[in-house]
This record gives C-alpha cells, sequence and structure tokens, in this order.
C-alpha cells in the first residue's frame, strides 16, 4: 500500500486499519509511506536525518508552482510533478498488486504512478485529486468534468494555467494504467464517473470500515471521569483534522448555529473540540467551550465520543468522514450537513439528522431536537451502531477488498494462494 502518511489523516487511518486487518487475515501487506510514524517494520519510509528532512520539505517544494498565483484561495492542492522514484523500494516488495490511498502533497508524481504500469492498481479515492487538475476538494467546481482550466481556486483567468497542465498530465498516464478506482461514497464514486479523466474507469463503491471492537458504546460518566470533563452537563463534541483553522471543515458555521440559539436553550451545554492544537485560542461560540488538542490515539479518542451526547460535522464538503461513522460505532449520534457522502452513513431522524447544506438554522434545530430528547437521542444511537455493525465492520470491508484483489488478479491469469499487497 502506498500513502502519504502512515497514520494522520483520515485517508491515512483509513489506510492502515485496512492494511492492519489485512495482515490480520494472513495477507502478506506492507507500507510505503512519506511520513511514518510508527515502529511498525512493514511500515517503510525515508530513513535518517536527511531523507525525514527531504520528505519533510516535500510538500512545500511541490507547490512552489502555486506562488505564481498570489490571489488563489487556501484550500489544498498537489501539483505532483517533484521528482522521485520509488521503483526500488516497490521491487524489493515484489508486489502482486499495489493498492493506492491518500498519495499527494509532493509524495507520489504523476510520473511516478505511471511506472507502476507494470503491476495491477487498486486506488481508493479518499478525495477528489485523482481526477481534478490538482485541487482536493473542487467545492462547487465542476470543470473536472471537462479539462479544468480557468481554475476558481487560482483565480486564473485563462484556460491554460496550472489545473490544465496536471489535467494534461494525468490525461496522459491513467490510459497506461491497470487500474480500478474504489470510492467510499456514493457520491464521490459518481463525481469521479462524471469526471473526464476518469469516466472509462472501473470504479467501485467500497465504504471505509471501523474497528467495532475498539470503537463501540460504553459507560458516558465512565468516559467524563476518565477524560475530567464535566458529568452535570450536555456535551456537543465537534473534532476533525485541523478542525479550527481549516475552512472545510465548518467551525464558522458551528459557530453561527450554536449563536443562533439564545442561551437558555444551550443552558447546562458545553462545546468539546479537538483535532486541532491547543494553543489555538476558541472564540466565543455562545455557550461554555474547551478545546483538547489533537487526540492522537484511539482509546481516548473512543472515550471522547463515549462521553459525547452528540457530535456535530458542519463540514462544507466530505467524503465519509471517519470521525462521524467512529462516533456512531460508539453510540453517539451526529448532526451534519447533508454534503458529499454523509447521507450514505446517516439516515435523517433515524441514525442521525442531516441538515440542508449550510443552513445553520437547520443545523441549530438538529443540535436542539438531540439534546432536547434523549429517547430520541439514544433511539438513534442505537439504530446507527446497529447500522455500523451490518454495513462497516471492517471485518465485512476487508472481505470485500479481498474479493476485489482476487477479482483483479484472476483476470491477469492467476491468483495467489497468499495475497501480496
Amino acid at each position: 500500500m502506498l500513502s502519504t502518511f502512515e497514520q494522520a489523516g483520515g485517508a491515512a487511518r483509513s489506510a492502515h486499519r485496512l492494511y492492519r486487518h489485512l495482515s490480520r487475515l494472513g495477507a502478506d501487506c506492507s507500507m510505503l509511506v512519506q511520513y511514518r510514524q510508527s515502529d511498525d517494520p512493514l511500515v517503510s519510509g525515508p530513513e535518517g536525518w536527511f531523507a525525514r528532512t527531504a520528505g519533510a520539505l516535500r510538500p512545500y517544494l511541490d507547490g512552489l508552482p502555486l506562488l505564481c498565483y498570489r490571489s488563489r484561495l487556501s484550500p489544498p492542492w498537489s501539483l505532483a510533478w517533484l521528482p522521485k522514484n520509488i521503483d526500488a523500494e516497490v521491487m524489493a516488495c515484489s508486489p502482486d498488486l499495489i493498492h493506492l490511498h491518500g498519495i499527494g502533497h509532493g509524495f507520489l508524481p504523476i510520473s511516478a504512478i505511471a511506472r507502476l504500469s507494470a503491476w495491477p492498481l487498486v486506488w481508493t479515492l479518499h478525495d477528489s485529486w485523482a481526477f481534478t487538475g490538482g485541487c482536493h476538494l473542487p467545492d462547487t467546481c465542476d470543470r473536472y468534468r471537462i479539462a479544468c482550466g480557468s481554475c476558481p481556486q487560482l483565480n486564473a483567468r485563462h484556460e491554460h494555467d496550472l489545473s490544465r497542465w496536471v489535467w494534461h498530465r494525468k490525461a496522459a498516464c491513467w490510459p497506461q494504467l491497470d487500474i480500478t478506482f474504489v470510492a467510499p461514497s456514493r457520491w464521490l464514486a459518481r463525481s469521479a464517473q462524471a469526471s473526464s479523466l476518469l469516466s472509462r474507469c472501473r470504479i467501485e463503491v467500497i465504504p471505509n470500515g471501523i474497528d467495532t471492537a475498539i470503537f463501540s458504546p460504553g459507560d458516558r460518566l465512565e468516559a467524563r471521569r476518565a477524560l475530567g470533563l464535566p458529568l452535570d452537563r450536555r456535551l456537543i463534541l465537534f473534532g476533525a483534522n485541523c478542525a479550527l483553522s481549516d475552512p472545510n471543515k465548518g467551525f464558522d458555521l458551528l459557530r453561527g448555529a450554536l449563536h443562533s440559539l439564545n442561551g437558555e436553550k444551550l443552558q447546562n451545554a458545553e462545546l468539546v473540540v479537538f483535532g486541532d492544537i491547543l494553543s489555538r485560542t476558541l472564540p466565543a461560540c455562545g455557550l461554555p467551550a474547551r478545546n483538547l488538542g489533537i487526540i492522537a490515539d484511539d482509546e481516548r479518542l473512543v472515550l471522547l465520543y463515549r462521553a459525547a451526547d452528540l457530535f456535530v460535522a458542519p463540514s462544507r464538503q466530505e467524503n465519509l468522514p471517519n470521525m462521524v461513522m467512529e462516533a456512531m460505532a460508539c453510540g453517539t449520534p451526529s448532526v451534519a450537513f447533508d454534503v458529499g457522502g454523509l447521507s450514505d452513513i446517516i439516515t435523517h431522524c433515524t441514525t442521525g439528522y442531516l441538515a440542508p447544506p449550510y443552513e445553520v438554522g437547520e443545523l441549530a434545530r438538529g443540535i436542539m431536537r438531540l439534546l432536547g430528547d434523549e429517547s430520541r437521542r439514544q433511539a438513534m444511537a442505537d439504530n446507527g451502531r446497529r447500522w455500523i455493525d451490518d454495513n462497516l465492520n471492517m471485518v465485512r470491508v476487508v472481505e470485500r477488498y479481498q474479493a476485489l484483489y482476487r477479482d483483479i488478479l484472476s483476470a491477469r491469469g492467476g491468483q495467489p494462494l497468499t495475497l501480496h499487497c
């Protein structure tokens, strides 16, 4: 498996879970990453001070051409032009199949992906980068359906901009590959199928899985005691990677929703935020709030989900967010905007609450609906946990990937007894 990060961020955590469970079920599986975070001998990345420093600089070097667009917007971009030779590392693994995950931010250039044409490839799409001209989150732009250019995120004034250049490089490379794309959500699959780059490719829908043995319901008061959280308050949980600094995560929309509720409605409630640095100051939200910083381990994360009365996901664009699935698995229902793949996992008023996109009044209504009715909240919690068990249990997800791997390998004339990936 190839992934920019080993475990940092939703895409990497999903990839690492899949790698770990495949290995447990007997697959000969290893990971190649740009940022190694564990001492797992089957996870390889830059070794030594110089290699690690060079790896850390790659995202910045890869983004240097973006400096030509001084008025560009801030969403993440990957140009994938910076040369990198991974041939020897891939050959050393002797793979039967290569599984790509999130590979942007300077990790793999398009030229390196082209050199993987000797192997069958599976590419799990954790965002839209594979079929755009460089952006990871196109928002409302659909120029990827044609050939990008005049990119609104770059504030480009002409069609032959950086996005068109990246699009052309992908258009020359992707048809050379024996590749199957996997979209975790139906929404992302539809977007990929509508794109000019992937419209003729095989695209399967396999959701990201959850380890339901780890992410499971538990006693709310015990969880609060363990975390030092108040026992007598209604806790609203909000968290994401860069929760306060990434505009896409929608903290400003959550603040708007909370401010729209008068203080009496939020009496005895508190907002708990995680996923961003502790030193980042929380702006006024209309109720008491605390920032718990970055939660690095699953054990503490599980306690946090169990401690909360509800989880809020006000993102502007999402694929299939891990944190909503993890919260549901721990028996905590979510209130979210109906964007991206969220309707794949939240059935409105059955397993959670879906508000029309960006209507902060409706988001506020959903928050109050769950906070104000414990029996309704508990019914949603029970329904959500049951749905996760039936659909996103990690064992089921791994079985679907194994079936896909074997189908791909058998189509090439062989099916090894032990899968190497």
